[in-house]
């Protein structure tokens, strides 16, 4: 009998996944680094969110934006793919 965890292409879709995690996890840490420096430094300065607008801030969130949504696409399509996997390893195992 086969597991879904003696399957390499079952154990490249998980180690994809995790791959594209980790990236997800580490976008996130320096998402909240720096929106915690911004936080502090419109708080020693007395500025007002709103009062100040950075073109190039708001660049650079749309391009993370956009980088986060590929990995949400890419986590979805590895999560489809992974299913679809375990499902054959069951039918397969049903069938021996």
């Amino acid at each position: 009998m086969t597991y879904a965890g003696d399957r390499p292409d079952v154990r490249d879709a998980i180690d994809q996944l995790e791959a594209i995690l980790r990236e997800v996890a580490e976008e996130l840490a320096g998402w909240r680094s720096r929106a915690q420096k911004a936080e502090a430094d419109l708080k020693s300065r007395g500025t007002a969110p709103a009062a100040r607008r950075d073109p190039d801030l708001e660049s650079e969130n749309k391009s993370l934006r956009q980088r986060v949504e590929g990995a949400r696409t890419r986590v979805h399509d590895l999560m489809q793919r992974l299913t679809f996997l375990e499902e054959q390893a069951k039918d397969n195992g049903a069938h021996k």
